[in-house]
C-alpha cells in the first residue's frame, strides 16, 4: 500500500461542514465545541430545527432534514448540481466533503410503506427495504430522483486516496459526535486531539467468535496486520466470546464479535480503554440507541472509554457493514478516522453509522514519532523493533527477548508470547507467559498470563490441564472480580452440577 505524504492525508477545515439540532440547545453548544477544536469556520455550521428524538419516519427525514439541508447548501453556494443521463439531479462539484453530526440530531430512518405497486424481487432481503440510519442517507443526500428502496453503491470504497482526491462530488463523507451523554461527547473530541500529539500506543484485542468465515477473515487480517506493525494483540479464537470481567489492560484497540448487548471485560466497572482507543463489535444492532450504554454497544464502548466506533443501527447483512480488515489498514496506513471508514464500506442510504471525530489519526505515529509518554515506552519498543527487522523475525524475536530481560518488561515477554501462539510455538509461548507474570507488577496483567496458559492448554485439547490451570487462578488471584473470567472458561470447560430436582407434592 503506498504512503502518501502526511499533508496530502489530512482533512481540510473548510471542506468540513457540522449539521446540528437548533430545537436542542446542548447540540449547538457541542458543535461550536468541535468547531473549534479542529479550527472550522464558523459559516460552516448548519442548525436546522429537528425532531428531538432517536428515530423518525421517512416523511420526516425527508421535511426535517434532508430538503432543509438541500436549501443550505443552495443557499451557501457549496455546491453545484446538474442532471445526469438518467435524470438524476447530482452534485457536479461539492465544497463540502465531510459533514460532521452532532448530538441532538436524529439517528434512525423508521421503516416506511412501498410504494404503490413496488414488487420485492424473490431472493433479494434488501431491495425492499427502506428503514436506514440518518447518516447513511445524508451521504448522498444531494441526489434527487433515487429510490429510497435498497442500498446505493458507496463509490468510495476500498479506496486508498484521500476524498480530497476523488471525483465523487455527489458523496459527502457523515461522521457523528454522539453517545450516552454531551459530556461523553465532549471527551470524545478532547481525546482525539490530546492522543494526535503521542499517537494511540497500547494493546490490542481481538476476539474471533468463529461465526462465519468473512467476519472472521477480517479478524484474522487484522492480527497479522498487527503483528507486521509491532502492535501485541491478544487473541481469542474460541467460539465463545471473551469471558465476564477479562483483565483487558491497556486497551488501546478492541475488535470482536457476536454478542446482543455489551458482555465480558466490558462489565466490569473497573474497566477503561486507553485514552483514543478505536473498539468496535460486529452485531447487527450494534447502534439500534445510543442512550443505554449497557444495550447493544456502540454506547456501551464508548462509555468505556472508547474514542471512535462504528456500528448498524438495523440488521445490514455482513457484507454491507463496516468490513473491519480495510478499516483497520487504512487507520495503520495514517488516514483519517471518517475516510478509514467510509473506504471500509461497500454502501451508503443503509444502516452503518460511525461515531467519533472525523479528523482522528490514531496512527499518525505511528514510525515512532510524536511526544513521548513514559506509558508508551515499551509499545514504541516493540514497534521499533517490527521497523528495524520487518522481514526477519528470527532476529526481531530474538532481540526483543533480550530487550524483555533487560527492561524487566512484562509487555514485551507478553507480545512475545502472543506471537509465539500465533506460530504454533507453543513451549516458546508457555515460557514467555510465565516470563511476563514475574515482571509485571499489576496483579490483572499477572492474572491474564495464567488464562492465556490455560488457553493454550485448551487448545491443544489437554482439558483436564486447562481445567486444573484456572481452578488455580482461583486459589491465587480469587480476590480479584477480574478472577470471574475463569470461572467463566470452567464452567464451559467442566460445567457445575445442576441443582437438584425438588419433587413435587
Amino acid at each position: 500500500m503506498a504512503v502518501l505524504p502526511v499533508s496530502a492525508m489530512e482533512l481540510d477545515p473548510h471542506a468540513v461542514a457540522v449539521l446540528y439540532n437548533s430545537a436542542v440547545p446542548e447540540s449547538k453548544q457541542l458543535a461550536e465545541t468541535f468547531r473549534q477544536a479542529r479550527n472550522i469556520p464558523e459559516e460552516n455550521l448548519v442548525g436546522l430545527e429537528m425532531p428531538v428524538a432517536q428515530d423518525i419516519s421517512r416523511e420526516e427525514y425527508i421535511t426535517r432534514i434532508q430538503n432543509p439541508l438541500r436549501g443550505e447548501f443552495d443557499k451557501r453556494s457549496w455546491w453545484t448540481r446538474g442532471k445526469d443521463a438518467n435524470g438524476v439531479l447530482l452534485p457536479t462539484s461539492n465544497d463540502m466533503r465531510v459533514l460532521v453530526i452532532m448530538k441532538g440530531v436524529p439517528l434512525k430512518i423508521q421503516p416506511a410503506p412501498l410504494p404503490e405497486g413496488f414488487k420485492v424481487p424473490e431472493n433479494d432481503p434488501i431491495a425492499g427495504r427502506n428503514e436506514a440510519s440518518v447518516d447513511s442517507e445524508l451521504a448522498m443526500f444531494g441526489a434527487e430522483g433515487l429510490p429510497a428502496q435498497g442500498v446505493l453503491k458507496n463509490a468510495f470504497f476500498g479506496s486508498e486516496k484521500p476524498i480530497s482526491e476523488s471525483a465523487f462530488p455527489f458523496l459527502i463523507l457523515t461522521s457523528r459526535i454522539d453517545g450516552v451523554s454531551f459530556a461523553t461527547c465532549g471527551r470524545m473530541i478532547q481525546d482525539a486531539g490530546e492522543v494526535e500529539k503521542t499517537g494511540l500506543w497500547g494493546r490490542a484485542y481481538v476476539d474471533i467468535a468463529n461465526k462465519f468465515p468473512q467476519g472472521d477473515e477480517w479478524l484474522n487480517s487484522i492480527v497479522i496486520s498487527n503483528r507486521n506493525a509491532g502492535i501485541p494483540t491478544v487473541v481469542d479464537r474460541f467460539n465463545d466470546t471473551l469471558p465476564m470481567n477479562y483483565p483487558m489492560t491497556d486497551a488501546s484497540l478492541y475488535y470482536g464479535w457476536y454478542d446482543w448487548n455489551l458482555s465480558g471485560p466490558f462489565l466490569n466497572p473497573a474497566f477503561k480503554f486507553r485514552k483514543g482507543a478505536v473498539a468496535m463489535h460486529l452485531h447487527s444492532f450494534s447502534a439500534d440507541q445510543l442512550q443505554d450504554p449497557m444495550k447493544n454497544w456502540s454506547a456501551g464502548l464508548l462509555e468505556k472509554g472508547a474514542a471512535a466506533t462504528v456500528g448498524n443501527v438495523y440488521e445490514p447483512y455482513l457484507g454491507l457493514t463496516h468490513h473491519f480488515e480495510i478499516l483497520h489498514k487504512r487507520l495503520l496506513a495514517g488516514h483519517t478516522w471518517v475516510e478509514a471508514c467510509w473506504m471500509s464500506i461497500p454502501v451508503a442510504s443503509w444502516q452503518g453509522i460511525i461515531l467519533g471525530d472525523p479528523f482522528y489519526r490514531p496512527f499518525l505515529h505511528l514510525e515512532n514519532t510524536g511526544r513521548m509518554v513514559a506509558d508508551d515506552n515499551d509499545f514504541r519498543a516493540l514497534r521499533a523493533a517490527a521497523m528495524k527487522w520487518p522481514s526477519d523475525s528470527a532476529t526481531r524475536q530474538k532481540q526483543l527477548m533480550g530487550a524483555a530481560v533487560r527492561m524487566k518488561s512484562g509487555i514485551v515477554s507478553e507480545a512475545i508470547a502472543l506471537e509465539a501462539v500465533e506460530a504454533g510455538r507453543m513451549a516458546e509461548s508457555t515460557l514467555w507467559f510465565r516470563n511476563a507474570e514475574e515482571s509485571y507488577q499489576s496483579p490483572q496483567d499477572k492474572l491474564r498470563q495464567r488464562l492465556s496458559l490455560a488457553a493454550i492448554e485448551r487448545k491443544e485439547g489437554r482439558k483436564d490441564l486447562a481445567i486444573r490451570d484456572l481452578k488455580a487462578i482461583a486459589e491465587v488471584y480469587g480476590s480479584l472480580p477480574e478472577a470471574t473470567a475463569a470461572k467463566g472458561w470452567l464452567d464451559i470447560l467442566d460445567p457445575p452440577a445442576p441443582p437438584p430436582v425438588t419433587p413435587k407434592p
